[in-house]
């Protein structure tokens, strides 16, 4: 007889890009071992349920939302879904406006009683002309002018960012839609939904096979040694990887301030209020509007401040650090049977479903190319 050994891959991080290539991996019949440094599967989607009862979101507020049937397929076969259309207020000056800034923000805000038609033409008057914005406060003085720039984006950029916008690229502020009509969601893609027990266990869920193995409490770069892979996928900073070889590329981190509220069962009329202006955190999200939830013993919130140090959250998207990014990209490229993916790895401000979509087509050309 025969003996058939299948091949084994290693995944370290097990977040969006991990979970979604091991699943599928193993699902093509190979062996797949997962390790993440913490001590939780899910990555910074990780939820439970608080000592009142409450599910909240430890890393802050994840709300699920995507235009791609397949990423929507696939994570749907580990979850049921709660329909959600998240929303957002700006506190300014003791008063909430919609944001994404709309029809309605600008009536309340400067008196006015304009239809879309009039919004539209009120925008166009305020606006000042860039051919090609080069930078986030160009993109958004470009839409809607000086005085909206400077009540909703100028200080809340900031605040996020550490970086005036001007030093950041176009991408930042253009994920942020400006509309002339009524509509205050905060997404519009065709899919919006949240998993209906939480993310964690959508993650307990997609680990569940015979060929998946998962080691938590485990740094693979302080004991990578130990490991010896026929293939290796890299989630993690791209720079860390490479000892910062050529340098540290700057990641924005956060700092979370969970409260319970035991006297207000509802705190918030939406689920995240953004402060561009007005307190050291940037926004404040209360999770029984993004759950569904309903208790008698208050309300779970959380404060988000943006960092410097810390845990590596975001990729701060400016030319500098893109340049830096792409002398680790050319190391990468030549690493043999090891593959980055994910949004450190990959240096980009992706959503949720765009590291899905990402780890989808990854995991397809490695079941294409190399049999199990």
């Amino acid at each position: 007889m025969r003996l058939v050994v299948k091949k084994h891959f290693l995944i370290v991080g097990a977040g969006f890009a991990g979970c979604t290539l091991a699943r599928n991996l193993a699902e093509a019949g190979f062996n797949v071992s997962i390790i993440d440094k913490r001590s939780h599967i899910a990555g910074n989607a990780f939820d439970e349920v608080d000592e009142h009862g409450i599910l909240v979101h430890r890393y802050g507020p994840h709300i699920f939302h995507t235009n791609a049937k397949s990423v929507f397929d696939f994570l749907s076969r580990f979850t049921k879904w709660r329909d959600y259309e998240h929303k957002v207020l700006a506190y300014l000056d003791g008063q909430h406006y919609p944001i994404p800034i709309n029809q309605d923000t600008v009536n309340k805000l400067y008196g006015l009683d304009l239809n879309e038609a009039g919004v539209k033409q009120f925008f166009e008057e305020n606006r000042i002309p860039f051919e090609n914005p080069k930078n986030s406060e160009e993109v958004v003085l470009n839409s809607v002018g000086e005085d909206l720039y400077q009540k909703f984006f100028y200080g809340y950029t900031k605040k996020q960012w550490g970086l005036e916008p001007s030093q950041l690229s176009a991408g930042v502020t253009s994920r942020i839609p400006v509309r002339c009509n009524q509509d205050d969601r905060y997404f519009t893609d065709q899919y919006q939904a949240m998993p209906l027990n939480g993310y964690s266990k959508m993650f307990e869920a997609m680990l569940d096979h015979p060929l998946i193995s998962i080691k938590l409490n485990c740094d693979y770069l302080q004991k990578k040694d130990e490991f010896d892979p026929d293939f290796l996928i890299y989630t993690g900073p791209i720079d860390a990887y490479f000892k910062h070889c050529y340098g540290r590329l700057p990641y924005r981190s956060l700092q979370f301030e969970h409260q319970h509220i035991a006297d207000n069962e509802q705190l918030q009329k939406v689920g995240t209020v953004n402060y561009p202006n007005e307190f050291d955190y940037t926004r404040i999200t209360e999770f029984k509007h993004l759950t569904g939830q309903v208790t008698d013993n208050g309300t779970s919130i959380v404060k988000e401040y943006a960092c410097d140090e810390g845990d590596p959250y975001y990729p701060i998207p400016r030319p500098s650090n893109e340049a830096l990014y792409q002398q680790y990209k050319a190391l990468a490229e030549k690493e043999e049977n090891v593959y980055f993916v994910g949004r450190l790895a990959q240096y980009r401000y992706y959503n949720m479903d765009q590291v899905v979509a990402a780890a989808l087509k990854l995991a397809n050309n490695l079941t294409d190319s190399i049999s199990a």
